[in-house]
């Protein structure tokens, strides 16, 4: 049996994942100019942010309260916004397909 198999990592979620997209939803939303919106970048958004951004791991009920905490203060709420912005940015002026 596989170590993976021997406990539930289904309860295990990165809170900052959701917020990511939130705001990768508003911010290409109110984007101004011509940008590809297919799953790959989209995708490729999402990642390039979640790749800059503090996680936010629970594994609990109260976790997510916790996390919930962590992630609607100014400072990171202000570094996710900037790291979606980045994220945007860079994968508009270089998309992984022509």
């Amino acid at each position: 049996m596989a170590f993976a198999d021997e406990y539930d990592f289904d309860i295990l979620v990165n809170e900052a994942e959701k917020k990511v997209i939130e705001e990768l939803g508003r911010q290409l939303d109110s984007f101004e100019g011509e940008i590809c919106r297919c799953d790959e970048c989209v995708i490729d958004m999402a990642a390039v942010a979640l790749n800059t951004v503090k996680p936010l791991y629970r594994s609990s009920l109260l976790g997510s309260l916790y996390a919930a905490q962590v992630g609607s203060e100014d400072d990171y709420a202000r570094s996710l916004k900037d790291a979606v912005s980045t994220a945007v940015e860079k994968v508009r002026k270089n998309p992984a397909h022509d």
